[in-house]
């Protein structure tokens, strides 16, 4: 058997195959490109703008933006919420206070 240095490459190649095939690395990697995406979008976007290409590049983030707001609206939405409550905690203390 001959040795060559792209043989590591090759074994992992091969693994990474076969683990797709099985259906084990899917969710993962959904997972990630899930989320890659849209942040892809925003760095395009803003790099659009910065060269010079403004209304493409402003297009282009605010389509990435949209869609990573959608994608982390799990996330979002329970800190939303607990930014009102603190929110209103502090609004009720600071009226106590301008009572004394």
């Amino acid at each position: 058997m001959q040795s060559r240095k792209g043989n590591g490459l090759a074994i992992v190649f091969i693994v990474l195959g076969a683990i797709m095939l099985m259906g084990i690395a899917l969710p993962l990697i959904h997972g990630i490109f899930r989320l890659l995406f849209p942040v892809l979008l925003v760095v395009l976007g803003y790099y659009g703008i910065k060269s010079g290409r403004k209304v493409i590049g402003w297009i282009v983030l605010f389509i990435g933006i949209m869609s990573l707001i959608s994608k982390l609206a799990w996330l979002i939405g329970p800190l939303l919420g607990l930014a009102l409550i603190v929110w209103g905690i502090s609004v009720l203390k600071g009226k106590r206070r301008n009572t004394y």
